[in-house]
């Protein structure tokens, strides 16, 4: 399988849900108790014999993400882009994950990497993505930096003119 339409697919899929993101309970402790999961270990195996597989290592961390184990999921996320560092959906899916997992602070940076990795002439397929990323470190900087969280929902708007979050958060920093 194409490790891009992969991930593009899994993208396109998580950003329907990802508004439900930080409502989403945390319990990697429960996720990991459980008993087997024989997708996650199966592909646990198929790792094991090749490490570097990044189209199985993508779906264990679907897998991950799908039974709520953020831990798993983000190290799982860590290892595709030290694998594929130039590839921005994996840091989106970080962000994901971190945030998930109510960890802020990660999911700002992991964002930032994704709208830092993604290639211009990736931008027209990544545009929902980009938006959404850029509201988050817009809401994230609003408090910390007004100017910074200005020029991000600027973009984010720029790339999604109907997310009526960021044109409230727009207006709410530009009065």
């Amino acid at each position: 399988m194409n490790i891009k339409t992969l991930f593009v697919g899994m993208i396109l899929a998580g950003s329907v849900t990802f508004v439900n993101a930080q409502t989403t309970q945390t319990d990697s402790a429960a996720a990991t108790s459980q008993t087997s999961n024989p997708t996650i270990d199966g592909l646990k195996k198929q790792i094991e014999a090749n490490p570097q597989d990044t189209d199985a290592l993508a779906k264990l961390a679907g897998a991950y993400q799908d039974a709520s184990d953020w831990t798993n999921a983000i190290e799982t996320w860590k290892k595709i882009s030290a694998l594929l560092p130039d590839w921005a959906p994996s840091y989106y899916s970080q962000a994901y994950a971190y945030q998930s997992a109510k960890d802020d602070a990660n999911a700002k940076l992991a964002y930032e990497k994704y709208i830092a990795t993604v290639k211009p002439e990736e931008i027209e397929a990544n545009k929902k993505n980009l938006a959404y990323a850029y509201f988050y470190v817009a809401f994230s900087e609003q408090t910390t930096d007004k100017n910074k969280a200005k020029e991000h929902i600027a973009k984010s708007i720029q790339y999604d003119p109907t997310n009526q979050d960021a044109i409230k958060l727009s207006q709410a920093l530009n009065s």
